[in-house]
């Protein structure tokens, strides 16, 4: 007796037991399969399967298993099993399911040998390990795969090459896809279909390749799809050409196969506004009803965002309330429009009280919104508030992104709220975000301009370089000042010959601050020699500018012309 799901069934003697429902079967199956080892399979408990075996049955299985090597085992079985009342054979899905499961584990080894052990390795599998490959970003393993199947199949090997296109138009290799593209047109070997020239379209419009695309959808010889028209219509709305967007939605309305649709409509709806072209926009949208498609909030969503990009709020919160009226919800994005609208046209307290509603009314305002509110809050300089928000969207679950913090950062620096910057740049961690080479450049270089401030200067530099970020020029050059400021003209000639070792040119305001410091100091030699030694190692451009400095302020300048680089 055998235990499936709990009950005992008997196993079929001179006829067929009544078929079990299939969950229940692929329930067993499963179960029986975990326990057994790949390595060295005993598939006996599965004979009492066998007379229920059917495709839909071993697809089931196949896709249920976890574990691609139990079945590749079942697979193996069911190809021949003993006994096989029902004469059950594999038919090419079963061969595209165990595929798939092979693939995705990248078991690319084991697939090609079942596939030609069973006479099986077609131009359609042979596409599934081109896909495969680029999904793994392995664009030579594709194109390996693409040119063995000519030698499989004979050159027929249209879907391989629709899936080498859209294998390297993901990866915007679009000039080797079009490579491959002509190359296939002019063999003729096999006909393109749709998905070929929708794909070239596509890669075409993703590099801004417009006209390239417009080429290929023109001189098609099949009759595009709503994917082809909406992939054009997208990238011509992209490159701004409305006009030429408009005659391939006038062509799809004069289409015999299909109709504009909401992603069609939407697109168009996009484009206008973005364009600043509102009231075509709006026409759109009537023109939309008229052929029976209904905005949905995606299509509002584009509206409302052209209508606050170019200053008109008011209408924009109009037409949220149609929306509403419509039936449908107004979202995150929608409000985030709106409060770019209002720090558009400079109502920065509408905008923060805009917010504050969203949250009134149960929304979770994202990233993108609170970023558009502390990035107004520090163009008109109320820094407090702007980190007052930071530490609000981290307490809302949200992290905060570092370019919000290196806005807070430049503020704070200007309003001389150094202590503050300071602290608050230590706490970026805290708040679940790392400081990146920007955030440590504001914050030294502000530093750099006050007195007193360089030891606190290296202590974040210090940090700044154990977190992988290297000191570029400006910030050498601010280093220098500081040192400058703070009349440390040791520290200042040892970050001289750093600035100098680095192959970095000592800024001319710089230079001048620092050879007056070492002027000061009774070191005029020195300054001739550094000035010396930068035009000798460093590509310095304006070299006779730095001379005339120097020789206002006494000192020999001993460098050639030849020294310049």
């Amino acid at each position: 007796m055998a235990l499936v799901l709990g009950k005992a069934i008997a196993k079929p003697r001179s006829s067929p037991t009544p078929p079990i429902p299939n969950l229940s079967i692929v329930t067993s199956i499963t179960s029986i399969l975990q326990t057994i080892n790949p390595q060295n399979p005993d598939c006996e408990a599965l004979k009492e399967f066998s007379f229920h075996l059917t495709p839909a049955v071993v697809i089931q299985v196949i896709k249920s298993l976890k574990n691609p090597h139990h079945a590749l085992c079942f697979f193996n079985w069911a190809s021949n099993p003993k006994p096989n009342p029902n004469n059950y054979s594999h038919t090419p899905s079963c061969y595209g399911a165990i595929t798939d499961l092979l693939l995705s584990h990248s078991l690319f080894s084991a697939a090609y040998s079942l596939l030609c052990h069973s006479n099986k390795l077609t131009d359609f599998h042979v596409s599934k390990f081109i896909n495969a490959f680029g999904d793994r970003g392995d664009i030579r393993g594709a194109i390996h795969w693409f040119h063995k199947v000519k030698t499989v199949v004979g050159g027929r090997c249209l879907f391989s090459c629709n899936a080498i296109l859209g294998v390297l138009v993901k990866a915007n290799r679009v000039n080797l896809a079009k490579a491959i593209y002509d190359q296939f047109v002019a063999e003729a070997v096999v006909e393109a279909d749709v998905y070929t020239y929708t794909t070239m379209i596509r890669g075409f419009c993703k590099t801004g390749m417009v006209e390239s695309a417009t080429k290929v959808f023109d001189e098609m010889p099949c009759e595009p799809n709503m994917v082809t028209y909406n992939t054009l219509v997208h990238g011509l709305c992209k490159k701004g050409d409305m006009d030429g967007a408009r005659r391939v939605f006038n062509r799809l309305v004069e289409s015999s196969s299909c109709k504009p649709d909401v992603v069609t409509f939407t697109t168009l709806i996009d484009g206008y506004s973005k364009k600043g072209e509102l009231q075509e926009a709006l026409n759109c949208m009537e023109e939309m009803v008229k052929h029976g498609c209904f905005p949905n909030v995606v299509t509002y969503n584009a509206l409302i965002e052209g209508l606050c990009l170019w200053g008109n709020v008011e209408e924009a919160k109009r037409m949220t309330t149609r929306m509403r009226l419509n039936g449908l919800k107004d979202n995150v994005a929608t409000n985030t429009s709106i409060l770019k609208g209002f720090c558009i046209v400079g109502k920065s307290d509408d905008a923060v009280k805009h917010l504050k509603g969203m949250v009134s009314r149960g929304m979770n305002p994202d990233l993108k919104a609170y970023n558009v509110i502390v990035n107004e809050y520090c163009k008109i300089g109320k820094s407090r508030e702007a980190v007052t928000l930071l530490r609000e969207m981290v307490a809302r679950g949200i992290k905060p992104s570092v370019s919000s913090f290196n806005a807070v950062f430049r503020v704070l620096v200007d309003e001389g709220k150094l202590d503050e910057v300071v602290l608050l740049l230590k706490h970026m961690p805290q708040m679940g975000c790392l400081a990146n080479f920007l955030s440590y450049s504001i914050v030294v270089c502000g530093l750099c301009k006050v007195k007193g401030k360089m030891q606190q200067v290296e202590e974040i530099v210090g940090d700044m370089l154990q977190n992988g970020h290297s000191m570029d020029t400006t910030v050498h050059n601010c280093l220098l000042g500081g040192y400058c400021e703070d009349g440390d003209v040791e520290m200042g000639l040892k970050t001289a010959y750093d600035i100098i070792d680095n192959n970095f040119v000592i800024n001319l305001n710089t230079f001048c601050s620092f050879v007056k410091e070492l002027c000061a100091k009774g070191k005029v030699k020195e300054a001739e020699r550094v000035f010396e030694e930068m035009c000798r190692r460093c590509p310095v451009s304006d070299v006779n500018a730095y001379r005339m400095m120097l020789c206002q302020l006494g000192v020999k300048a001993k460098a050639t012309e030849l020294s310049i680089q």
